[in-house]
């Protein structure tokens, strides 16, 4: 039986919140008599991840996702609960767990922005103590993989965000770690520089066997690098399986995009709407769940057809449903 790399169990946190009334005279009264309320933003979270899984980790705002991966990386520490990453609790064994694990947040960079992006490569070398061996190995890997040797010798305020998201990727994984925690990586970037990280983010997972845990409110970036979902609402864990799974289940719109020979006017097909398109093209639009694809096709072939193809739901309409109550797992 294979061992889970991450085991996480019941986890909680509360953060005490100053409660200020508005105006100047409640800010006054404030300082004197201090008010509170508590907002509990994980409660009682049980998950387990194997060496290798790339998982989305994905929730609405404030639903508690931040928090998990903060408590997950060690920088905050659970009211209850337990966490054991490769065998390390991650605010007990800060020192020697951080050497198991790569941070890269979006919002944040963890290079130097007045130095060269390979002086804070060198730096973050020294941090880590990473042997001579391993660094050139990693450094020539990623500057290739990442396409950073046009920028590598630049400071770092004078790169695009793209740039400078790729370098701190890289940065964050010049030690080898087995496992990394992606937090908004693409935020703001184009289609082009979104491609990259994820191309890369994907060769890591599957050709280094890296753990991943993603978070992003992005959802093709889930779809294109992991296989497996967690969702969470209100500080609950209310999803936790495959993404396919998800939209097997909840994908209750499918579209059979029709071109035709000539413009037919279509038999009425029950269950199913039909919409014309540009040319002699149209869509049929139904639930997966009633009716079959094999039924629609099977009532279109008295037609001359030239081309079909078939549209699922995708999971970014899904998840927004789940958040919007349309859909209750």
């Amino acid at each position: 039986m294979i061992e889970p790399i991450i085991r996480v169990e019941n986890l909680k946190k509360t953060f005490k919140v100053s409660k200020r009334a508005n105006g100047l005279p409640g800010r006054i009264a404030n300082l004197f008599f201090p008010k509170y309320e508590y907002k509990k933003a994980v409660d009682g979270i049980s998950f387990n991840i194997l060496q290798g899984e790339a998982v989305g980790f994905v929730g609405a705002n404030g639903a508690g996702k931040s928090t998990t991966i903060k408590m997950l990386s060690g920088i905050i520490y659970p009211d209850e609960g337990n966490i054991e990453i490769a065998g390390f609790i991650p605010y007990k064994d800060r020192k020697k767990y951080v050497s198991n694990i790569g941070v890269v947040f979006g919002q944040k960079s963890q290079l130097s922005w007045d130095l060269p992006v390979v002086d804070s490569f060198e730096l973050l070398r020294r941090i880590y103590s990473i042997s001579d061996s391993v660094y050139k190995q990693n450094f020539e890997k990623f500057v290739d993989l990442l396409d950073m040797s046009s920028f590598i010798n630049q400071p770092v305020r004078q790169l695009s965000l793209g740039q400078r998201m790729r370098a701190d990727i890289a940065a964050s994984l010049l030690h080898s770690p087995r496992i990394v925690f992606f937090d908004e990586p693409t935020i703001g970037l184009d289609v082009v520089a979104k491609e990259k990280i994820r191309s890369f983010i994907r060769y890591l997972n599957k050709e280094q066997g890296v753990t991943i845990i993603f978070t992003t409110h992005d959802m093709q970036d889930i779809e294109q690098t992991c296989e497996r979902l967690i969702l969470i609402e209100k500080g609950h864990k209310i999803y936790d399986g495959s993404i396919n799974g998800l939209v097997d289940a909840y994908a209750y719109e499918k579209k059979l995009v029709v071109e035709f020979m000539q413009d037919y006017t279509i038999d009425e097909i029950s269950d199913v709407l039909i919409n014309d398109l540009e040319g002699h093209s149209k869509e049929f639009v139904f639930n997966p769940h009633k009716v079959s694809v094999k039924s629609v096709i099977n009532n279109l072939s008295k037609y001359d057809i030239v081309d079909l193809t078939v549209e699922n739901m995708n999971i970014e309409r899904i998840v927004r449903q789940i958040y919007e109550g349309e859909i209750k797992l």
